[in-house]
């Protein structure tokens, strides 16, 4: 197929994946808000939100998935970026509330007034302008990601090391954002958020636009993964997660290569979490969990890892199973239907649902294949004797 690298990167997977994804973007929104709360088709405003949610969480498994299934580093403070992006746009929220918080100050948060902090510390500066706050969603993370994978991968630090690696960077901002003299509310966060771009963050409108938007992001950000993973630069990637010695000894410089998708990676989690703290109201210190980027990864693993598609499919189910064991008398099990899970997936789903769904219909086309050849062999007509 000749064309630009995306309409050669999308086979037939990829394109209903987007269009399931632009049917669902439209009609959520439209039956929000078009239809009254009596009929039975209108969707709920707090529906819009949960699954708005479960949007953000997909898009950030599919960042793990491209550094994960596709180039084999194993990331386990993912967390850490997602809870960047989403405390840059908590900041830009809290500008906004200006003299309708408690306190009335029309500069500093309240949480900075209660404490008693005598001004605005230098690096809220700028976060009233939402262009501003948008590329520190992306500039944030994604320096922090260079800078980290610039020393990890040029000591070609790999396998369970980066990972641990990984996870203590993620518990060490953990720990940051927790005291109160680190500047962003310490352990309750930053909640209580009014506007965004003049629009009130609570009202039906405003939810279903930002569902809307999340669904978008998505799209965008699987189209951005699925033209590297079909090029050739997925391909180098790809041989650098099966076989790192062996691509470094062919020449190509696989640190940059990591660090290049590694980078890429942490600014898409960070759109994630921005587009995430308006629809759930909150972002606290508790986002940069070691917890939370090993249960991202477990969505990775249930939904298949290097399929993409899988990622956002594990992130939707895992996180949609867990809203309802968290929601009655099962909510104390959680964490070991979690755990079951992930071992479960593992010894008997090692491709996850999507990676095994294509390789048993790989091998049925495989056979439906060779059994047609081998009727239209004896079908032919045979040479006289």
């Amino acid at each position: 197929m000749t064309g630009s690298p995306l309409i050669r990167a999308l086979d037939r997977g990829a394109v209903w994946f987007v269009l399931v994804l632009v049917a669902i973007g439209i009609a959520v929104p439209l039956l929000n808000l078009l239809l009254p709360p009596s009929s039975p088709w209108q969707v709920p405003t707090y529906l819009v939100a949960l699954w708005g949610k479960y949007v953000c969480y997909a898009i950030l498994a599919l960042s793990i998935d491209l550094i994960w299934g596709y180039c084999g580093i194993l990331s386990l403070g993912h967390g850490a970026f997602f809870a960047l992006g989403g405390y840059a746009m908590g900041m830009y929220l809290m500008r906004q509330i200006g003299t309708r918080g408690v306190y009335a100050d029309p500069i500093r948060p309240d949480f900075m007034v209660f404490l008693n902090w005598p001004e605005l510390p230098v690096y809220w500066y700028g976060f009233n302008h939402f262009a501003y706050a948008a590329l520190m969603v992306l500039l944030v993370p994604g320096a922090l990601a260079f800078v980290f994978g610039w020393f990890a991968f040029r000591s070609r630090v790999t396998g369970v090391y980066l990972s641990i690696i990984t996870q203590a960077l993620t518990y060490a901002l953990l720990l940051g954002f927790f005291r109160n003299n680190f500047g962003f509310g310490g352990n309750n966060g930053l909640t209580d958020f009014k506007d965004i771009l003049g629009f009130n963050v609570q009202a039906q409108p405003t939810r279903a636009a930002l569902f809307a938007i999340s669904v978008a992001a998505l799209i965008l950000g699987f189209l951005i993964c699925r033209t590297i993973v079909a090029s050739k630069l997925g391909m180098v990637l790809i041989s650098i997660r099966d076989a790192e010695s062996r691509t470094r000894f062919l020449g190509y410089r696989v640190e940059n290569y990591k660090l290049f998708v590694f980078t890429l990676s942490a600014c898409m989690a960070g759109v994630a979490g921005a587009l995430y703290v308006p629809q759930v109201g909150i972002i606290n210190p508790s986002e940069f969990a070691p917890g939370n980027s090993i249960e991202a990864v477990i969505w990775v693993a249930v939904g298949g890892r290097g399929t993409l598609i899988g990622a956002a499919l594990g992130a939707v189910l895992v996180n949609y199973g867990k809203t309802t064991f968290t929601s009655g008398v099962l909510a104390p099990y959680w964490l070991f239907v979690l755990g079951s899970l992930f071992v479960l997936v593992t010894l008997l789903l090692p491709r996850g649902i999507v990676g095994t769904v294509r390789h048993y219909t790989g091998a049925w086309r495989e056979r439906r294949h060779a059994l047609m050849n081998e009727r239209a062999a004896e079908a032919a007509p045979k040479p006289a004797e």
